[in-house]
């Protein structure tokens, strides 16, 4: 990565006693700090830090919050401008065009309804007043830029056309239409696998060097931060407590929180199942495939077919934690749907013995012993229902016979095995999912699978989506409940960390195949196959 940005240039933005609030509550308190021409600033954080509400109000992107102190933007050549009492039509020019914005999910961020070109070139003929035509062209050159392969073709396909990179390429070759000065970007790694991650960090990096632009970098990643940004600025609850140069922070951090955020890698802390442990989900010959169309007439008669899982072998034992690990598309996620029995498959998959019929009544005892948590609880739990509602939901399914009471005792007691107490949440049963954070929602998930005692959960990147000292406590609190309901665990997740943390067993894959499969702790520190140690390297990747 390119070095620090000159420390005696002039400032290209000036942050001083920055003030933000909703009503008469104040969320940002007092916040000041610089970013000079060329500079990677990281602003980091746990969720409700007010780091996001920050670099947002710097262009009065948050509706209904209101902004005290100085923000100053200095650009060629208009000169200094203060952000904040800037006239919203005077707003609009700046916004796109001296400072541009790559938000933290691509897929909400562009319009379904148009194409990705058309999307580009309506920011290009904005900005840079050009004709159709060539707006166009110029979008293609932005997409070819980014490292997004055909992209002509890809300049006509719509958002859901692409993967989750690509749209992401797509977002940045947006935000660089109009070369801005200052690029703001929120999370953009967050939903991304590790090589992934390392190739959107590679191109932001290149992007930045050849435009000679800023970057604020808003984010929760550490290892983000360590290849990526020249200096650092810790917020915690609206306060900036620690900023300076990533190396200096990250060797002797002066704030108790800093300690703390840098202290949160996960920590390994299992037990080995018995040797001699029986297998609960065994598969051999897995095969998984989708039709899709055939072109031309042939198409007509007879559909194409994609197969996302090619004859994997594979197995998960009483009390183990088996790790599946790959990129996105490798067949990880597919894989994971076939053992929930949500997915037709064909060659051997059994649990306890039993095959999945896909017949409502006859599949009944296996939905009690196989549940799942989702990545994302706050889309996986119904904003409908209460607490109580959503808990117990399961117990009417496998434990219809149990009384009211029993069933409010058995509720009380699974939230409180995963940390909700009434104690600690006033009212638990009758809250609504929306006034929990994001960890807790995730322990309501957990409780809601525990709730039936299943023998295996399907953990489905179960912490890809927290922060790290709430993936802390979420994983040690899954080591836990392994221990002590001997559950086991089939893990889906991209996160190398959460793997060395959780893991007996690893299979990689790629393409739909097990490239490599073995003991966690040989794999990973052994890898054999090329592509694992791309994996693995990619997720330790120092600064380039």
């Amino acid at each position: 990565m390119s070095g620090p940005a000159d420390q005696g240039a002039r400032p290209l933005l000036s942050v001083r006693d920055l003030r933000i609030g909703f009503g008469d509550k104040t969320v940002v308190k007092g916040v000041s700090f610089d970013i000079r021409p060329g500079e990677k600033l990281a602003l980091v954080g746990e969720s409700g830090s007010g780091k996001t509400i920050t670099a947002m109000s710097l262009l009065r992107l948050v509706p209904q919050a209101w902004a005290t102190g100085r923000a100053v933007l200095d650009v060629a050549p208009e000169g200094p401008r203060e952000l904040l009492t800037l006239p919203e039509r005077t707003l609009r020019g700046i916004r796109g065009q001296d400072v541009a914005v790559i938000f933290q999910e691509p897929m909400t961020a562009l319009n379904p309804l148009f194409t990705i070109g058309d999307q580009i070139a309506e920011v290009v003929e904005l900005h840079q007043a050009l004709s159709k035509a060539q707006a166009w062209r110029r979008a293609v050159e932005l997409l070819d830029s980014t490292g997004i392969p055909e992209p002509e073709r890809r300049a006509r396909s719509f958002p859901h056309q692409l993967s989750g990179g690509q749209r992401q390429r797509a977002m940045i070759a947006m935000a660089l239409a109009s070369e801005p000065k200052l690029l703001l970007a929120d999370e953009p790694t967050t939903a991304l696998d590790v090589t992934l991650r390392q190739q959107i960090l590679d191109l932001l990096a290149d992007l930045q060097r050849r435009h000679g632009m800023a970057v604020l970098m808003i984010t929760h990643d550490l290892n983000l931060v360590r290849r990526f940004a020249d200096r650092v600025a810790v917020m915690e609850h609206g306060v900036l407590v620690e900023q300076g140069a990533v190396a200096d922070v990250f060797a002797q951090p002066k704030h108790a929180y800093t300690r703390k955020l840098l202290d949160s890698k996960p920590v390994r802390d299992v037990i080995e199942p018995a040797p001699d442990a029986a297998p609960l989900i065994e598969a051999r010959g897995l095969r998984v495939s989708y039709p899709v169309p055939r072109p031309g007439i042939q198409g007509w008669f007879k559909p194409g077919e994609f197969v996302a899982v090619k004859g994997a072998d594979w197995r998960l034992n009483a009390g183990q934690t088996l790790g599946v690990i790959g990129e996105s598309g490798s067949g990880k996620s597919t894989l994971a749907l076939a053992a929930l029995g949500l997915q037709p498959a064909t060659g051997v998959l059994q649990v306890q013995g039993q095959a999945w019929q896909f017949k409502p009544q006859a599949d009944k005892p296996l939905r009690r012993i196989v549940q799942v948590v989702f990545q994302d609880p706050f889309s996986s739990l119904s904003p409908r229902l209460t607490v109580g509602e959503l808990v117990e939901e399961g117990l009417g399914i496998h434990h219809p016979t149990l009384t009211e009471t029993q069933r409010r005792e058995r509720v009380l007691a699974t939230l409180a095995d995963v940390g909700l107490t009434e104690a600690a949440f006033p009212r638990l049963l009758e809250r609504y999912p929306h006034e929990f954070s994001g960890g807790q929602r995730q322990r309501l998930a957990l409780a809601r699978a525990l709730i039936v005692e299943p023998s295996v959960l399907v953990l489905d990147e179960p912490t890809s989506a927290l922060d790290v000292t709430i993936q802390k406590q979420v994983l040690a609190l899954l080591q836990r409940l392994q221990r002590e309901r001997g559950l086991s665990y089939l893990l889906i997740t991209h996160d190398v960390d959460v793997v060395a943390a959780m893991a007996h067993h690893v299979i990689v894959m790629k393409d739909g195949d097990i490239v490599e499969a073995g003991p966690a702790a040989q794999l990973l520190a052994s890898p054999t196959h090329p592509y694992t140690r791309t994996l693995l390297a990619s997720a330790s990747a120092p600064a380039a």
